[in-house]
């Protein structure tokens, strides 16, 4: 799992396997392998991994320095 965050650029993650729960900003998905997430800058978001599977992704960032800051709150 990765708990709530943000990050200062816009990413884009392609799911290789596994399934997870991802939240964005106040919207929750179910995602799974060939699923395409785009999560804009600034927007709190996060990962709960299924127990069945791990959830592999590539994460897909532009070419700038990237800051992670957690964010409080459910």
């Amino acid at each position: 799992s990765m708990p709530r965050h943000t990050n200062t650029v816009d990413h884009e993650q392609y799911v290789l396997s596994g399934a997870a729960e991802v939240g964005i900003n106040d919207d929750i998905y179910q995602v799974k392998k060939d699923d395409v997430l785009f999560i804009p800058a600034g927007v709190p978001h996060w990962y709960k991994a299924s127990a069945d599977e791990d959830y592999i992704f590539i994460c897909l960032i532009p070419n700038r320095e990237d800051t992670i800051a957690l964010v409080e709150g459910p």
